[in-house]
């Protein structure tokens, strides 16, 4: 069975793994500060917090802008539920709006037309990699600007909507000269098992606030909130006579941990050189084998005249003129060639419990027209031409079996 997302596990992750464990300290210590230096160098930004998810990151900015009952986020019905919950736990309201019908992404008109006075944060989604608009959505904030209503220290300072990216797709994406991380005021990534660049679990912040902000100094502060409130770390408190310390708020334990820093280390040392090539060349090799079909939409991952690349995190291949059910079953037959595909993403309207709270998927026309269509091809380091020819061959059979 070809699996769709391995993790690439090899001697130099097994021997940074093994180091850490004898070194004695494997939880945030050494690595982990090296790791939240080297990523900030990569990305272009001042500061990244190194935390234990993208969702804790999510959460965490949002409680830091103040995000409370009341208020509203902008972001697109088609992403994860994870994008949506961490609004759910502050206890604001979700506002789910359209894609791109071309590459999936969060529409910028529509991002406009739902903005109202209780707009707080725009949560874009890099979709499979791809970074947004950001150029279109930051100016459309600062447009926006003059009807902002702040509440809180934070909101008064920035004068305008939060742009939060979840940016859990796009770790090394490129736009117009900026990295991802670097092309709006925060950005979170994910280093989960699938991810491209992976610690097992894990996830960071990039700190890229305007100059009203000192970004060193909110570093500091979130180092506290995300360690229960604590003024010193483990490191700090073992050094010599520097035992006690004080909780100086209700915090959170989001840490990431120094044994999966050290694998994020070894990851982030070879992924331009590496990962990324080798990402691309399966997309390419995809987007080459299938361009002879008539039946097959291939996804954008490269576009604004050669100046945005994706990351190539998914490779979410669209079947033309097919209904949902049509999608599934040919799901089913790729699968009995012994190939595992998936499907990025079921619209989060569409699950139970948003559709209690009475969100509506008939509302995102888009959204619902691109996951009834979409499997995703399984993109991983390992992955050899030999097997790339048996999914390619896997889904163009049933592809034919279900059209005729």
């Amino acid at each position: 069975m070809i699996p769709f997302s391995p993790p690439r596990i090899d001697q130099k992750i097994i021997d940074a793994v093994t180091e850490t464990l004898r070194s004695g300290w494997i939880t945030t210590g050494p690595r982990t500060k090296l790791f939240e230096k080297k990523l900030a160098d990569y990305l272009g930004v001042k500061h990244v917090l190194c935390l234990n998810s993208a969702t804790a990151g999510l959460e965490i900015m949002l409680r830091w802008f103040g995000v409370e009952k009341g208020d509203e986020v902008i972001l697109p019905a088609y992403t994860y539920t994870a994008t949506a919950n961490v609004i759910i736990h502050c206890g604001a309201t979700p506002v789910f709006v359209d894609v791109n019908p071309g590459d999936f992404n969060i529409s910028v008109s529509a991002i406009e037309k739902a903005i109202t006075p209780r707009t707080k944060v725009i949560m874009p989604v890099d979709f499979a990699g791809l970074p947004c608009d950001y150029e279109a959505i930051n100016a459309l904030v600062r447009k926006h600007a003059a009807t902002f209503v702040a509440r809180g220290e934070e909101q008064q300072k920035l004068g305008r909507m939060l742009v939060l990216a979840d940016a859990a797709h796009s770790i090394g994406a490129i736009s117009k000269g900026k990295r991802s991380g670097a092309l709006t005021d925060l950005s979170v990534f994910s280093f989960h098992a699938v991810k491209n660049l992976t610690t097992g679990e894990g996830g960071a912040i990039a700190l890229n606030l305007p100059a009203a902000f000192d970004n060193a100094q909110l570093y500091a502060k979130l180092c506290v909130t995300t360690l229960h409130g604590q003024n010193k770390d483990a490191l700090a408190k073992m050094q010599k006579g520097n035992w006690r310390y004080d909780i100086v708020e209700a915090g959170y334990k989001c840490n990431m941990p120094d044994l999966l820093a050290a694998i994020g280390l070894i990851e982030l040392e070879r992924y331009d050189t590496d990962t990324l090539i080798r990402r691309r060349h399966i997309f390419d090799l995809y987007a080459f084998a299938f361009s002879h079909s008539a039946w097959a939409q291939i996804p954008i991952y490269e576009k604004d005249h050669a100046q945005t690349f994706s990351s190539y995190h998914v490779f979410p291949l669209r079947i033309k003129g097919i209904t949902e059910v049509q999608r599934d079953e040919i799901i089913r037959l790729i699968f009995e060639e012994d190939v595992s595909v998936n499907v990025h993403f079921i619209p989060v309207p569409m699950m139970s419990f948003y559709k209690k709270l009475g969100y509506d998927i008939k509302n995102y026309p888009v959204a619902f027209d691109n996951y009834s269509r979409e499997i995703s091809l399984p993109v991983y380091y390992d992955l050899t031409a030999e097997q790339i020819q048996q999914i390619v061959d896997a889904v163009s059979g049933a592809v034919k079996k279900v059209l005729g």
